[in-house]
């Protein structure tokens, strides 16, 4: 029945050729209309996995709730110190601000007034003890430079030091690092160099990197997501704020852009670019290959011309079935161009391989309808099993694949038609000629003899193979982490790996949404305890514990502190004579010190200044700004920390602080920040295991890494066996023979089972670009397959020495190219897909080669009673 219909299918388009020709040029270019006009491309990755997942709706309400970092785009910025980093953010955020065109937000975490104003009460007791000390026991100093914020009143503060050495007063060692530090930088200007000063590492040290080395400005700029860079313009924008700003030209302040939306647009222009390179190699490839196999002009033209169309009608296809491509299924153009081509091949070489029995010449026509009678049933059964094993995928809830699985499926079907109507017509219309002989590799017939009697002995060495395989295959290792995929030298890669080594600005973070006050207490308890948590940040880790102790501890610093601070009218600017004057009035009080009671800061900050006696106007007043830049700040900084307001609670926190943490009805989120290399996925799933044990309730990147890894291996696992089922199920209608369906079935799984060994042998890890290599494989093997059976069940005993054998390995060496060109891509998941492609193809090959010729019976169904579907 089957080739009945394939054989009028192919007779009809060898007699109607320039009218079938016709029509398919009319459906192209209804195709590429449609194509135009509907299809389009998201960059959105929450499009990729079913809304219906529990993850993904607890990922969903938290981000609806709280968008915080979702579809952000953040400047990094590092400094030299931590005010010019600080002051660099704000500015940034002010142009940004007025930037309405590009951004909808804009902000800057850490320029918060409360913040600054509890300062001190957030620091635990121990370290705020030792602070305090410190601060106190410069109070002498901090009042002088209250009283004149400036490199003048700095040198009377090294006045006061000389005089408290001559009275017997020691240095306290918490004033080395101040003193060093003041050291360098006055060594540096006294050279010619200066830099500004870090009054906030001078006065806090250590403290004042408890925060991290970095500072952010977190905005949400407006996307436009029918380009593949939906943020290219707000990242453009925000470069060039960046590059305006005075600090980044002196080359003090650093910053690098990431962001959700900046990762995704690096990702998809990568992945883009790499689908367009690769297309356009495989094509090249593709007609290589077909030189090869046919050797014909008048043959590789058409076949081209009948490929070109298929793409063009399946992407109109996807326009119309779709109309929105993601990620993972703008990689149908290669998929289809690297297995369509196989239908092309397979009936090009049959062509050229047909002879007449009494060995005259055939003609065109005729050569033609004993292709289409040969071959048309075998193509059918073969795209209809292929389309099987992609559309295997449509039900999961992995949508990107699922609609990949569509395009690909249709696109099978697709082929096959083109190969049995627009094929036949385009070589009778460029008169293609068969070559009238045997087209196949007569050279491995003793390849031929040696499978057959070596039958037994191969097929133990095969399922020696399999027991390995399945042996092997819990060593198969699955990485789950997206960001590997990802090109690690784009800008926001980079810039991700920096912020990986803080905890507290780690991209692993977890999320839980607690129903209220007492639970969000209860569950940032017992999560606080696990040994994998570094801290779990919600409204309550903002109001301080210990508040009474640490209050006490405040009040009595700001009785001994704040007087001395509060200056109503501090002295004027310096002049350079005056800055003068006063470097060489401390030089002399350090000098007049012996030497022995001077340790090394105090004696470098005495040749630094003997050199600013005789420095220039202009150095000194460079000095002068750069040595008290920051100083103002600061002090305004400190009184404002030791001035208590009331007692911090839950309900007095600000309003703009308590909506990050808690929704208008009473929610509360919980961000918890891991310990460890969370890249590692040991280390991430070891951090989300934990937490499972407190809760279930899980959000936030490290939850849906772990969450969308389980989606994908069980979509996988489902479409897997699914497509082996149906492929079984068509080959049974189509053949009518278990025997048959039996032995394509068996070559599938042991070119399965041959690509576990190879995976585990070769050391490749499997993730979520990748894996679609493994359900391919059965697309893929099914074809090759199904020839050498239906060939074998006619009478044909030596498979490899047959024009299909020829027309399969010219298929995989093409189908190898297409996807080789993936392999070439920038983009590491996209890389690695090609990769795991290529080496599931050749291990596919060789069983189609080796193991399907050993494991077919020596003795075929009787050819005159042999079926044809």
């Amino acid at each position: 029945m089957l080739t009945k219909l394939t054989t009028r299918l192919n007779n009809f388009s060898l007699h109607h050729a320039l009218g079938v020709v016709l029509v398919f040029l009319g459906l192209v270019l209804g195709a590429l209309w449609v194509s135009h006009d509907r299809l389009g491309v998201t960059t959105d990755t929450d499009q990729l996995f079913s809304n219906s997942l529990g993850w993904k709706k607890r990922v969903n309400t938290i981000e609806k709730l709280f968008p915080g970092d979702k579809d952000s785009l953040v400047a990094v910025i590092s400094a030299d110190t931590p005010e010019e980093g600080n002051e660099s953010a704000k500015q940034l955020a002010a142009i940004l601000t007025r930037d309405h065109r590009n951004f909808n937000t804009v902000s800057v975490p850490a320029d918060n007034p409360y913040y600054v104003q509890h300062a001190f009460e957030l620091l635990p007791v121990k370290t705020l003890d030792g602070l305090l000390n410190s601060i106190i026991a410069a109070q002498p100093f901090l009042g002088t430079l209250a009283a004149d914020p400036s490199a003048r009143g700095l040198f009377s503060t090294f006045d006061m030091i000389a005089t408290g050495i001559e009275h017997g007063q020691e240095i306290p060692p918490s004033f080395d690092p101040a003193l060093q530090g003041m050291a360098n930088a006055l060594t540096a200007a006294a050279d010619g160099h200066p830099y500004p000063v870090s009054w906030q590492r001078l006065l806090a040290g250590k403290v004042s990197d408890l925060g991290g080395q970095y500072q952010f400005v977190v905005t949400h700029p407006k996307r436009n997501f029918s380009s593949f860079e939906p943020a290219a313009a707000a990242t453009r924008a925000m470069r060039a704020a960046i590059d305006s700003l005075p600090d980044v030209k002196a080359g003090h302040v650093h910053a690098l852009i990431t962001g959700e939306a900046k990762l995704s647009d690096e990702e998809f222009s990568t992945v883009a670019k790499g689908m367009v390179v690769g297309l356009v190699l495989s094509l090249a490839l593709v007609t290589l290959w077909l030189t090869l196999a046919v050797r014909s002009p008048r043959i590789i033209i058409p076949i081209l011309i009948t490929l070109i169309t298929g793409l063009v009608l399946t992407t109109g296809f996807a326009a119309l079935a779709v109309g929105t491509l993601n990620l993972i299924s703008v990689a149908f153009a290669i998929l289809f161009v690297g297995i369509a081509v196989d239908f092309g091949i397979q009936y090009s070489v049959r062509f050229r391989s047909q002879v007449a029995p009494d060995g005259m010449p055939l003609s065109t026509l005729k050569a033609l309808a004993r292709t289409g009678h040969e071959c048309g049933a075998q193509i059918l059964i073969a795209a209809l099993a292929t389309a099987c094993g992609f559309m295997a995928f449509i039900p999961t809830s992995f949508v990107g694949v699922a609609q990949l699985g569509l395009i690909a499926g249709a696109g099978m079907l697709i082929a096959f038609i083109n190969t049995l109507t627009l094929l036949p017509a385009l070589l009778v219309l460029f008169h293609a000629h068969p070559a009238n002989k045997s087209t196949g590799f007569s050279e491995l017939a003793p390849v031929d003899h040696f499978l057959r009697r070596h039958r037994p002995v191969l097929l133990c060495i095969f399922g020696a193979l399999a027991l390995l395989s399945l042996a092997l295959i819990p060593f198969l290792s699955f990485d789950s982490d997206p960001l590997h995929t990802k090109n690690p030298h784009t800008e926001g890669m980079r810039a991700l790996h920096l912020l990986e080594q803080n905890p507290l600005t780690t991209p692993y973070s977890a999320q839980v949404l607690a129903p209220d006050e007492k639970t969000a207490a209860r569950l940032a308890a017992a999560i606080s305890k696990l040994s994998s948590v570094n801290d779990v940040l919600w409204l309550g880790a903002l109001v301080p514990e210990q508040q009474p102790v640490k209050r006490e501890m405040i009040a009595d610093a700001a009785d001994m502190l704040l007087p001395s601070l509060d200056v109503s009218h501090p002295a004027p600017p310096p002049t350079a004579q005056e800055l003068r004057e006063s470097a060489a009035k401390a030089a002399d009080a350090l000098q007049s010190v012996p030497a022995d009671k001077l340790n090394a800061p105090l004696k470098q900050i005495l040749a630094a200044l003997r050199k600013l006696e005789k420095a220039p106007d202009s150095l000194l007043l460079q000095i002068n700004a750069d040595l008290t830049r920051f100083l103002p700040d600061e002090l305004n900084q400190l009184r404002t920390a030791l001035t208590l307001t009331p007692p911090v609670t839950l309900e007095n926190i600000p309003a703009d602080i308590r909506r990050q943490y808690v929704t208008p009805d009473g929610r509360y989120l919980l961000i918890i920040h891991p310990k460890g290399q969370m890249s590692e996925p040991k280390v991430l799933h070891h951090f989300v295991s934990q937490l499972r044990t407190v809760t279930t309730n899980l959000a936030g990147p490290a939850a849906e890494i772990i969450g969308s890894a389980h989606t994908m291996i069980h979509a996988f696992t489902v479409a897997g066996l699914c497509a082996i089922c149906t492929i079984a199920l068509v080959l049974l209608i189509a053949l009518r023979r278990p025997q048959e369906m039996g032995l394509v079935i068996a070559t599938l799984v042991m070119s399965s089972l041959m690509t576990v060994i190879v995976v585990v042998c070769c050391h490749v890890s499997l993730n979520y670009a990748n894996i679609i290599a493994l359900p391919l494989l059965l697309g893929v093997g099914v074809s090759f397959n199904i020839y050498f059976v239906m060939n074998w069940s006619v009478g044909t005993k030596d498979p490899l020495v047959s024009p299909t054998a020829r027309a399969v390995l010219f298929s995989a060496l093409t189908t190898g190219s297409a996807f080789g060109s993936l392999a070439l891509s920038q983009h590491p998941g996209t890389s690695s897909m090609g990769k795991l492609l290529m080496l599931s193809l050749a291990c596919t090959l060789f069983c189609t080669l080796i193991f399907l010729p050993t494991l077919l019976p020596s003795k075929a169904p009787d050819p005159g009673k042999a079926h044809l579907p």
